[in-house]
C-alpha cells in the first residue's frame, strides 16, 4: 500500500462510506465501490487533479481535472449517469479539512495548473456584444475543418429531424432545412434573414431551392468565409450576403420573414426582449418568424453548469419556452404553430459523437486533445439532456400582423 495516497484513500472512505464508483490512484491503488456493481471507474492519474480539486472543488475543479489528463474515467455514458443522479451524504467541515490536507501530503499542491486553451473566463458585461462575440467565437473558432470531420455535408450544426423518414444524417438535415422552407412559406424573389447562419446551410438551400434573396450573419469570420465559398459553388452567390454582424447591429431593414436556427440558445435572459423586438422590427407587415432553439423543461434549475460555462458554451442560456413565447407576444408577433423535436435531437447528438470519434485521430491533430475531450463529454451530455427531459428543442412560427 502506497504511503503517499494511503491518507487520502481513508479519508475519501470515511466521507463516502456508500460509493457507486471506483477510484483508482497513479501508485496502482484504488478505493473499490460498496454498491456491488462496480459502477463508473475514476482514475486519477497525477496529483494535478487533487490540485485542480483544491483550487476550485466541485463540478469546474474535476472537469479542469479531465479535460487535463489527470482523471480519466472509463465509462463516460456512466459517468454522466451517476453525476445526474448520485447525491454524496453532506461532508461537515473536519472530514472536509482531513479530507483537503490528505490531497495536499498528496502532492495536490506541488504544482499550480496551468490554465487550459479550452477554457474561457468570459470578461466584461454579461451579453454584451464584445462578450457574446468572444464566447461565440471561442467554441466556433475551433476550425471548420474540425466541424466538418462530423457535421454532414451541408455543415448544419442544428437539430436534424429525423422523425419524418430520414435514414442518414445528410438526408435528415435536408428535411430540417426544407421544414424550416415550408413553414416559412418562402415565395420567389422575397428577401429572408438567416440570424446564426452558422456555415450557410439555410441560406444556400432557401436561394437554390426556393429562389429567395438571403442575408445570414454570424459572430465567425471562419463561418462566414466558408458559406460565401459554398454559395459560390452552389451557383446562388448572387443572392445570399453573408455578413459578420450583431443581430442588434441590425436596423432599418425589412425582411420577408426571418429564420433564427440554433441562436435564441445564446440570447440569454437579459436579452430576449430586446431579441424578440429586433426580429420583430426587421419584419415586415404579414412577415414570418421561424424560432428555433433550444429550451429549458425544469424550473428551479440553473441555465448551465460551470463546466459547459468555461468550457462548451460560455455564456450559453436556454431559456424556458414560455419565456421565448412571452417576448415574442410582447414584441407584437402572433404564434400559429409549435413543434418539438427533442427525440431528433438526441438522434443528432448521437450520430455527431459517432462520426466524431470514429475521426478521433483526425480530431486531436485539429484541435488538440484538451479540446476533444471537452467535445466527447458535451455531445454526450447533451444527447442525455434531451433523453431525461432536461431539454427540448422547438420550432416556433410566428408572424407579424
Amino acid at each position: 500500500m502506497s504511503r503517499a495516497t494511503a491518507p487520502l484513500r481513508e479519508a475519501l472512505e470515511a466521507a463516502l462510506p456508500e460509493r457507486p464508483f471506483t477510484v483508482s490512484f497513479w501508485d496502482g491503488t484504488e478505493l473499490p465501490s460498496t454498491n456491488g456493481a462496480g459502477g463508473p471507474t475514476f482514475t486519477v492519474r497525477s496529483p494535478l487533479a487533487l490540485s485542480h480539486m483544491l483550487r476550485s472543488p466541485g463540478q469546474l475543479g474535476l472537469g479542469r481535472a479531465y479535460v487535463a489528463g489527470a482523471v480519466d474515467v472509463d465509462d463516460i455514458d456512466a459517468t454522466l449517469s451517476l453525476l445526474d443522479g448520485y447525491r454524496p451524504p453532506p461532508v461537515e467541515l473536519g472530514t472536509k479539512a482531513r479530507l483537503a490536507a490528505a490531497a495536499v501530503r498528496a502532492g495536490g499542491l506541488t504544482r499550480v495548473p496551468r490554465v487550459s486553451a479550452a477554457e474561457l473566463r468570459p470578461r466584461g458585461r454579461r451579453h454584451s456584444p464584445d462578450r457574446d462575440r468572444r464566447s461565440v467565437r471561442h467554441h466556433y473558432d475551433v476550425s471548420n475543418e474540425y466541424f466538418a470531420l462530423f457535421l454532414d455535408e451541408s455543415m448544419t450544426y442544428s437539430c436534424a429531424i429525423w422523425s419524418r423518414g430520414a435514414e442518414t444524417l445528410e438526408e435528415a438535415q435536408r428535411t430540417k432545412l426544407e421544414l424550416v422552407c415550408t413553414k416559412l412559406g418562402l415565395q420567389p424573389g422575397e428577401r429572408v434573414l438567416d440570424v446564426g447562419c452558422g456555415w450557410g446551410s439555410f441560406a444556400v438551400h432557401a436561394a437554390r431551392e426556393h429562389d429567395v434573396h438571403v442575408t445570414g450573419i454570424t459572430l465567425s469570420e471562419p463561418q462566414a468565409a466558408r458559406a460565401r465559398e459554398r454559395a459560390r459553388a452552389e451557383g446562388v452567390a448572387d443572392r445570399v450576403e453573408i455578413r459578420v454582424a450583431d443581430y442588434r447591429e441590425l436596423r432599418g431593414e425589412t425582411y420577408d420573414a426571418v429564420a433564427s436556427i440554433g441562436m435564441v440558445e445564446h440570447v440569454g435572459s437579459v436579452n430576449i426582449d430586446a431579441y424578440a423586438r429586433t426580429l420583430a422590427a426587421l419584419l415586415r407587415p404579414g412577415g414570418r418568424l421561424l424560432n428555433h432553439g433550444i429550451a429549458r423543461l425544469r424550473h428551479g434549475e440553473p441555465e448551465a453548469g460551470p463546466f459547459s460555462e468555461r468550457f462548451v458554451f460560455p455564456d450559453a442560456a436556454p431559456l424556458h419556452l414560455s419565456r421565448i413565447q412571452f417576448a415574442l407576444e410582447a414584441a407584437g408577433l402572433a404564434t400559429d404553430h409549435v413543434e418539438g423535436f427533442a427525440a431528433d435531437y438526441a438522434r443528432t447528438l448521437r450520430e455527431w459523437q459517432r462520426r466524431l470519434e470514429a475521426r478521433l485521430g483526425d480530431a486531436i491533430r485539429l484541435a488538440g486533445e484538451e479540446r476533444v475531450r471537452v467535445w466527447q463529454v458535451y455531445l454526450r451530455a447533451a444527447r442525455r439532456g434531451f433523453e431525461t427531459g432536461f431539454t427540448s428543442v422547438y420550432q416556433v412560427r410566428a408572424r407579424k400582423p
